[in-house]
């Protein structure tokens, strides 16, 4: 078959999913449940390991471009036959602005992983901030869109896809971006993860003036990218579904919107070994500023947050918190009662990494759906962050239709 043919049918396959009532009916369940109207708990599968599944990932085109295409529109039609989630797949595609980047990296110096070992498939971080000097070798380009190269970007996409899909274009600035503008992860990778752990104690003031140059910057982008009307409504991130009644939902318009018009997003997870009052003071403080920017915002992803959702309340625009596996998720329950949404992230490993144990699902959730209804909780559940399913594709499928059944059984429909 032609490979640009099979991309559009492959394309129809999406649209026609985007468009159907089911996608519809998730539309509705998300607006009101983020707009903390007692909803069904809406389930989200976020992470979905199936490069392992050779009999699923078939990618036939060559073409490095179209390939890329096919794996997504081929996810989808994954996404479709988990049929127990609640997923929204959109109309449209969304392609990254060609933006300045400082070639060493966003801020001017790498982010590299050491070499792996051999048949290892983890390395950490090869820190670039040794001195405290260094931090005067930071830079970040100033937002700019190269037009140009944005264009002939875009009409290969539009070519492609002949008008059966929309093509939105992200046009923010980079540091604007989830992982680039949340601080905690770059100052890791940047610094080294064990010695930001020393330096709260050798060299916090040095910490603050790195973590306070860092925001700048991040706020400096928002700026920037505002004055160049760069912000679409392709930018909520919440890291879940981005629908709600207070906000317009995510669309391939072309309409500029302000961040107060979208969803942000941050987490810590770098600092989850810090104390409550230490990651206020060396990262809280300075990623409130930034989160404060937007219409509402999300917070938290597989750090806990269970001694630390006091300090997080005190965004004025908080709206979603994650109950990560490693968190207390009664003591996360009673914080976060019905105030916000709660966002539940079971361990993927239990889940169905290993096989799917039908009991052992059933008493996990029986006993969260008892916490979360004790405190009053509007709660949804991410599987998220799950590596492997040990080559299973069915895995998933399993795993979702018991947590539907045990949630109708107790919720309804």
């Amino acid at each position: 078959m032609n490979e640009v043919q099979r991309i559009r049918d492959l394309a129809k396959e999406t649209l026609e999913y985007a468009l159907s009532d089911e996608m519809n009916r998730r539309r509705k369940l998300w607006t009101d449940h983020n707009s903390l109207i007692f909803t069904r708990p809406p389930i989200y599968i976020r992470a979905i390991p199936w490069e392992e599944w050779p009999d699923v990932y078939k990618l036939t085109c060559q073409d490095p471009f179209l390939r890329g295409l096919e794996a997504e529109f081929l996810l989808n039609r994954y996404r479709m036959s988990i049929r127990n989630d609640d997923t929204i797949i959109e109309p449209f595609i969304t392609m990254r602005a060609s933006v300045a980047v400082a070639p060493e990296g966003v801020y001017g110096m790498p982010a590299n992983l050491e070499e792996k070992a051999e048949g290892i498939k983890a390395a950490r971080y090869k820190p670039a901030l040794f001195e405290e000097s260094d931090i005067d070798k930071l830079y970040v380009l100033p937002h700019q869109v190269d037009e140009e190269k944005t264009k002939i970007q875009k009409v290969r996409y539009q070519e492609t896809l002949n008008g059966i899909l929309d093509v939105a274009v992200s046009r923010q600035g980079i540091l604007c971006d989830m992982w680039q503008n949340d601080i905690s992860t770059l100052i890791a990778k940047l610094r080294g993860l064990e010695q930001i752990m020393w330096d709260v104690y050798d060299s916090p003031e040095w910490l603050h003036k790195l973590a306070a140059w860092m925001r700048d910057r991040i706020l400096e982008q928002i700026d920037q990218t505002e004055a160049a009307a760069g912000f679409r409504l392709n930018n909520h991130e919440n890291q879940a579904m981005p629908y709600c009644h207070e906000l317009m939902p995510p669309s391939a318009s072309d309409m500029p919107v302000s961040t107060k018009q979208l969803w942000g997003y941050m987490a810590a997870q770098e600092y989850t070994t810090f104390g409550p009052q230490m990651f206020d003071e060396f990262m809280f403080q300075y990623q409130k500023p930034i989160l404060e920017r937007y219409a509402l915002t999300a917070y938290g992803c597989c750090e806990d947050l269970s001694k630390k959702i006091g300090i997080i309340k005190q965004l004025k625009n908080l709206r979603r918190i994650a109950v990560s596996p490693f968190a207390n998720i009664e003591e996360c329950a009673q914080q976060i009662g019905g105030d916000y949404v709660l966002s539940w992230r079971p361990n993927p490993s239990s889940a169905c990494s290993r096989g799917v144990d039908e009991d052992a699902v059933r008493r996990e959730l029986r006993n969260a759906i008892r916490i979360f209804d004790e405190n009053g909780c509007k709660w949804d559940i991410t599987l998220k962050d799950l590596e492997t399913t040990s080559g299973d594709s069915g895995a998933i499928i399993r795993w979702t239709a018991i947590v539907r059944e045990e949630l109708e059984r107790h919720y309804g429909r």
